[in-house]
């Protein structure tokens, strides 16, 4: 595989403070945000069995959050919190793959829904990484996304000036969602809700035309 069907390895510090933080990532963000978890994850069908890829899947907060019935596929480029990820899917089906959001190992519309949570606003190409989620998707299939972005015109000075160095080392601050999906006209919004912090995490829900 070349470099470029590698777009994580534009920031490998990234990948290295993930491995660093992966033993206390539940600890920060496991019970805050919960709740906006399980309202996002509600968007899944609970009546027939779809095969749904989980992209970016980290430590596995969701796993214990998903219905049974479904064929789950997660995938994370670092190992160590793919490793920590691996006990919350018993009872569920999955099949655990470490790759790149960004550059999807799985041919095109291969899955019914994509759960894109917290991984928009980590990796360094977000559009790149919801382009690769479309292209996987099913027609008529779902795009469950749950994540922090700036509102468009949003000035939000604080957060700007913590993300040169932020983005290096655990997320963005600067991702304006409305930017990222112009990229991919092939879909449209279905539900746009603020979830946390004022509305600076949304649950949304993309369809694929």
């Amino acid at each position: 595989m070349s470099p470029h069907d590698q777009p994580y390895r534009e920031n490998p510090m990234l990948r290295w403070s993930y491995s660093l933080i992966a033993p206390l990532y539940d600890l920060v963000v496991s019970r805050p945000l919960l709740r906006a978890r399980t309202q996002s994850l509600r968007t899944l069908p609970a009546d027939q069995a779809k095969k749904v890829l989980l992209s970016g899947i980290g430590t596995g907060l969701d796993l214990p959050l998903l219905p049974k019935l479904h064929h789950y596929t997660a995938i994370d480029f670092n190992a160590a919190m793919l490793e920590r990820a691996k006990p919350r899917g018993a009872g569920l089906q999955v099949e655990w793959v470490l790759g790149d959001s960004m550059a999807l190992p799985f041919a095109d519309a291969h899955f019914d829904h994509v759960v894109l949570h917290l991984i928009l606003a980590v990796v360094p190409q977000p559009a790149q990484c919801l382009s690769e989620a479309a292209r996987v998707l099913k027609p008529g299939g779902t795009i469950i996304i749950l994540d922090k972005f700036l509102r468009p015109q949003q000035t939000a000075p604080l957060r700007r000036a913590l993300n040169p160095l932020s983005r290096r080392i655990a997320t963005r601050m600067d991702v304006v969602f409305e930017e990222v999906l112009s990229v991919v006209p092939q879909l449209q919004v279905v539900s746009d809700v603020p979830l946390l912090a004022g509305g600076w995490f949304r649950g949304i829900v993309l369809r694929k035309g």
